[in-house]
């Protein structure tokens, strides 16, 4: 962290930045640090005058160390985010975020923000409320890998001291597209702002955050999370009149409308042929 200008970095790694989310948290980022590391297996376009990119597959070592070397902090987007073939989702997500954390101790990084997911929890009913206390209870291998991210982070803070800020996040676009989104709606300001914080917090320790706007419906409950000083501006609320007039009322019979991994906890999981 460069203490000359306060709670700025000096140079971040953001992966995934070819990505949906990469791509929104892009601009928002680079005001968090005078460099910002932009890394992933594809082009990212146009660099901006902070900007430097790194190209890297998150299955090679080598190609993560390279791009992990010299920063102070990283915001992990990198990996699949959807719902793959076991052996893709084993390779990305985790060896890859092995790979990941094994460079940080390589090269001193001591903060990471690790994109997790709501599908850490998704066979829960949508009629409960869960913290991050509860569980894990995930939906398909997407949502097991990360479960396995969080547990490996929670031993490299153990064992290295590299803090991490597990963030769930619900569903992050420009606006909640169904009746479910109106809890799990994640606005891109608010994900810089709770990005932001999980960097600039004073102890973060290990910590699990659900990451939501402040959405009146809600299943997640950030009690543990407090001393982030997370604060979202952006709520659901104002589109639940749009989302109600242009779609229908949930079937309660559907797995999706009752769990709070939608349709994740049907989607047919990919098989592929085992042995010879």
């Amino acid at each position: 962290m460069n203490s000359a200008i306060g709670t700025t970095f000096n140079r971040i790694l953001l992966t995934g930045a070819a990505g949906g989310l990469g791509q929104a948290l892009r601009s928002r980022l680079s005001k968090n640090c005078e460099v910002l590391r932009l890394s992933d297996i594809q082009s990212v376009g146009d660099l901006q005058s902070n900007e430097e990119f790194v190209k890297a597959d998150l299955s090679d070592f080598e190609q993560i160390s390279s791009a992990v070397v010299g920063c102070d902090a990283i915001v992990h987007l990198g990996g699949i985010s959807v719902e793959a073939p076991f052996k893709s989702i084993m390779q990305a997500n985790i060896l890859g975020v092995y790979h990941l954390y094994e460079a940080a101790v390589k090269h001193g990084v001591k903060r990471i923000v690790f994109a997790s997911s709501n599908h850490v929890v998704g066979y829960y009913s949508q009629g409960e409320t869960i913290d991050a206390e509860d569980a894990p209870r995930p939906d398909g291998y997407y949502g097991l890998s990360k479960v396995y991210g969080e547990s490996l982070s929670r031993m490299y803070f153990d064992r290295y001291g590299i803090e991490t800020a597990c963030v769930r996040i619900g569903s992050s676009y420009p606006k909640p597209k169904d009746r479910r989104m109106l809890a799990t709606w994640l606005s891109y300001d608010d994900l810089h702002r709770l990005v932001t914080a999980c960097l600039e917090t004073p102890i973060l320790n290990h910590t699990i955050v659900f990451g939501m706007s402040d959405n009146a419906v809600t299943w997640w409950d950030n009690r543990c999370a407090k001393h982030i000083g997370y604060r979202p501006q952006d709520s659901s609320d104002s589109f639940r009149h749009e989302v109600f007039t242009t779609t229908s009322s949930p079937d309660v019979t559907d797995a999706a409308a009752r769990h709070q991994g939608g349709n994740f906890v049907k989607a047919k999981l990919p098989r592929e042929r085992l042995g010879n």
